[in-house]
């Protein structure tokens, strides 16, 4: 949990953030601007959620990424410039994030993420991991749940994207609007109520990234989901194991090949689930696509250090054929 340790905002922040303040108050914005963030993997998603985290006014944001700047990265990675191409991608990000908000402390590390301790996750209040492969999530995950360390693992190919959150047992303050009777009814007038606003505390406890990991899609259990989510989920779970494999995305270069790989993966995964179709629709990070789910996770992570509204449970799914973001419960026991 984030705790504003008393901080206290200046007047130039209270000017700033003035209209967040009215939205969620004047406590949340002082969790905010006490929290740390931690993203790992400075593609265009993890530039949008950048972009949205920096904005709200955080402690700190550390950009994690140790991979060059390519031309792929032009179709939605808006923080580094092409002037940049060849350089490190967190480097080449931290002029134009931190000219979205100069009050925010921002870091560069150029360390892959593989090599980096334990302990140094246990440093942050979010650890926020864009586009690693499954081993990667799982490891940060657990160090994450050792250290009370807020974690999210996002991802975006393509048209599809989706991020699954790990909370642990988070505490927030709902607010719930009821009608309270001001005049009860009479001969002469009927009764009268009016809204209120009632906060009410909740705990929500969510499971580890292994929950996702060993996630059937086989199981009669899991029928329903996910015929309610069409291809999204048994799709994304294929591109997993692709990154797992082959230690990369589907590359547009090598496009017969990675889609004669997908197929495969596929018919021994999930058959039946996902049209062929779907997989011409995974090459690369499509920036309308970036801003839809870095959105949703910037605003994920706001929620959770302001400890205002409710969070998602526990796996968010970005569908291009439907348009649509659909949260799914996975493992998941209340």
């Amino acid at each position: 949990m984030v705790e504003s340790n008393g901080v206290e905002l200046t007047e130039q922040e209270a000017e700033l953030y003035d209209r967040q303040i009215r939205l969620w108050g004047l406590d949340s914005q002082k969790r905010i601007r006490a929290a740390r963030v931690l993203i790992a993997g400075l593609n265009g998603l993890g530039a949008e959620i950048a972009k949205n985290t920096i904005l709200a006014g955080v402690k700190s944001v550390t950009l994690l990424d140790d991979r060059k700047v390519t031309e792929e990265d032009f179709c939605s990675q808006f923080l580094a410039p092409q002037s940049a191409l060849g350089s490190n991608r967190a480097e080449a990000s931290l002029t134009r994030a931190q000219n979205l908000n100069p009050m925010v402390e921002l870091k560069v590390d150029t360390e892959a993420l593989a090599t980096k301790p334990d302990e140094f996750f246990k440093e942050f209040d979010i650890v926020c991991i864009i586009g690693a492969p499954t081993a990667e999530y799982v490891r940060v995950d657990n160090v994450c749940r050792e250290g009370n360390v807020k974690f999210f693992a996002c991802d975006v190919w393509g048209m599809y994207g989706t991020f699954f959150e790990d909370l642990q047992e988070h505490e927030f303050v709902e607010d719930v609007y009821k009608h309270k009777v001001i005049s009860k009814a009479t001969k002469q007038q009927k009764e009268k109520t009016e809204m209120v606003c009632i906060p009410c505390k909740r705990v929500f406890k969510y499971p580890a990234y292994q929950a996702l990991v060993d996630y059937d899609l086989s199981a009669p259990a899991n029928a329903r989901t996910l015929k309610q989510n069409r291809v999204a989920l048994p799709l994304v779970r294929v591109l997993q194991k692709f990154r797992d494999d082959e230690q990369r995305d589907p590359a547009y270069g090598k496009r017969e090949e990675d889609l004669k790989k997908l197929l495969e993966l596929r018919d021994a995964m999930a058959p039946g689930m996902v049209p062929d179709s779907a997989f011409g629709n995974v090459f690369a990070q499509i920036a309308p696509v970036t801003a839809i789910v870095g959105g949703a996770v910037a605003h994920e992570i706001i929620k959770v250090v302001s400890q205002k509204e409710v969070p998602h449970k526990n796996l968010v799914l970005f569908d291009p054929e439907q348009c649509t973001a659909t949260v799914v419960e996975v493992g998941c026991e209340n």
